[in-house]
């Protein structure tokens, strides 16, 4: 009798625990989305910019080519007709650098137009993609730093 008061005196606390962890872990679920990836994080993401809760600056409009918005280097590398549109909404640069620095620098781009203090301006977004064009190394270094502010700027 006296070993079983001292199990369930024990479980007790093993219990509340468990709940403690159990309502913890079901808040921080219901504060995210149920999705791992969502259009609409942050206000300077591709993501956001791709899912047109805000217009975009006039001086870059949606249908606006990648060549044309970022010159002859770009033409080289992306289709000459993929929108800027299309490549902020892309996915599918897990394993292509050159994917993934387009898609942020068109974020970065946007950014330098629509949101004060953003940390390059519209001619270093279109001169750092270019140089980010020479390799996949480089590529991924500078699809990084842009990220890095997409993320940070609000």
């Amino acid at each position: 009798m006296e070993m079983e008061m001292e199990r369930s005196a024990y479980s007790c606390p093993r219990l509340v625990l468990l709940f403690l962890c159990w309502f913890a872990v079901a808040m921080e679920a219901e504060a995210r989305p149920g999705f791992l990836y969502t259009t609409t994080r942050g206000r300077c993401t591709p993501q956001f910019w791709c899912s047109r809760k805000e217009p975009w600056p006039r001086m870059v409009p949606q249908g606006s080519t990648v060549s044309k918005v970022f010159g002859s280097r770009a033409f080289e590398r992306y289709r000459y007709d993929l929108t800027l549109l299309e490549a902020a909404a892309r996915n599918d640069d897990g394993d292509n650098a050159f994917v993934g620095l387009v898609k942020q620098s068109t974020a970065a781009l946007l950014n330098s137009y629509a949101r004060d203090g953003f940390p390059y301006t519209a001619w270093e977004v279109k001169t750092l993609l270019i140089q980010g064009l020479v390799s996949e190394k480089a590529a991924s270094f500078q699809a990084q730093r842009f990220s890095e502010a997409n993320q940070a700027c609000n």
